[in-house]
């Protein structure tokens, strides 16, 4: 987010099912700008879904319909560790190469995924505007966001691999 930000100049917004402050896993709390009822797909340039447990517990049908109104404006999606179900709640990834926690994650949370054979085993996958990763690949993720938004800033986007892969621009 703050590279999105700082460095590609993106306005950042967060949005959480309702306006209430969201406590992350690492306890983080987050209170959002904006409930989700309250989105308006066409003012995003991407949305972006981050993991988390709740994610395990069945589609959250409000963050499908969201997902659903990104696509139909042909505006990019991403998603890392278990918000790549969300994803597949809606058929996104039965027809997009993708990635996840593991070949059989996706499989064991929702029945009706069929893109097995679109399953690659590496941090990060993008394709057509659907961007995933595992969750243990976050600047991959982001990396394959910024590739998406901006590919003229290619330079800028290995610059920040090499940096976050090694800890050294040397």
């Amino acid at each position: 987010m703050a590279e999105l930000q700082r460095t590609f100049g993106f306005a950042v917004r967060t949005i959480g099912l309702t306006a209430e402050t969201v406590v992350s896993m690492g306890g983080l709390k987050v209170t959002p700008d904006l409930a989700l009822s309250r989105f308006a797909p066409e003012s995003a340039s991407i949305l972006i879904l981050p993991g988390g447990e709740s994610r395990t517990q069945g589609e959250i049908v409000e963050v499908s319909r969201a997902v659903l109104a990104v696509v139909e404006l042909h505006r990019p999606l991403a998603a890392i560790c278990a918000a790549t179900l969300a994803l597949a709640h809606c058929g996104l990834l039965n027809d997009h190469l993708h990635t996840s926690n593991s070949k059989d994650f996706i499989g064991q949370y929702v029945p009706e995924y069929r893109g097995e054979k679109f399953y690659r085993r590496l941090p990060s996958v993008r394709d057509r505007g659907i961007i995933t990763a595992n969750g243990l690949a976050p600047f991959a993720f982001a990396a394959e966001i910024f590739r998406e938004l901006a590919p003229e800033r290619e330079h800028d986007i290995a610059m920040y691999e090499k940096l976050y892969s090694s800890g050294s621009l040397d």
